[in-house]
């Protein structure tokens, strides 16, 4: 079963109600409200694409190592994606996938980094409980998010939802009051720092599977599709 479907059996499966969140009714129209206003929106239209130049960025990784991302296209092409964080279980799930393609990304000389405004104690746990071999780079106010065209803000009443229902306090979470996330989004960057392939979406249920950047990742390696 590819992501998109594990995705789809999980969300189903939650708004049905069932373990482990056993999560109520009520709470999925506030959800589903803030996602269709996102979408409508259209601030993803405002979002990096392929063939734009890709913002240049240093970050910390969780042990305080500052990762560049223009040392890192010197060794060859580089996916990063954008992480919300380690409450959301749909997320974690898209690191799960790019793990498991993290072997066919480095056969083609590709790094992988992900990117998320948790603090760094967060990302560590992120690592650990999905068994990840890529880091997860601090960004701190979701500034690289917004150089990317990616950084939005939730709504009140979902912020009340989070904070007061879920117990997840952002502005804990995050260090950051602002309560602002990243758009999930994926990107290849090629060795010339030209976007090569782009997906944002501002439904965080929904993901591609990471196979599908293979083929842009194929042809900078100059490799048959």
């Amino acid at each position: 079963m590819g992501l998109r479907e594990k995705l789809a059996e999980f969300k189903a499966n939650f708004e049905a109600g069932g373990p482990p969140y056993n999560a109520p009714d009520w709470i999925h129209e506030p959800m589903h409200r803030a996602t269709d206003e996102l979408v409508a929106s259209g601030a993803a239209a405002n979002a990096r694409k392929a063939g734009d130049v890709a913002p240049s960025f240093v970050l910390n990784d969780p042990a305080g190592n500052a990762v560049s991302s223009d040392e890192l296209l010197a060794k060859g092409p580089l996916v990063v994606t954008f992480y919300r964080g380690v409450w959301c279980p749909y997320c974690n799930m898209d690191l799960q996938a790019l793990e498991a393609a993290l072997p066919a990304f480095r056969e083609l000389d590709a790094n992988l980094v992900a990117i998320s405004p948790q603090t760094a104690p967060n990302s560590r746990r992120s690592m650990r409980d999905n068994k990840l071999s890529f880091p997860i780079l601090s960004d701190t106010h979701n500034a690289v998010a917004d150089s990317f065209g990616l950084r939005f803000t939730l709504p009140d009443y979902l912020q009340d939802l989070y904070k007061n229902v879920f117990k997840n306090d952002l502005a804990v979470v995050n260090g950051d009051a602002s309560w602002t996330l990243p758009m999930p989004a994926r990107f290849l960057i090629g060795q010339d720092g030209v976007i090569a392939y782009a997906e944002v979406n501002p439904d965080y249920t929904v993901r591609p599977d990471p196979e599908e950047l293979l083929p842009a990742l194929r042809s900078l390696a100059r490799l048959p599709a």
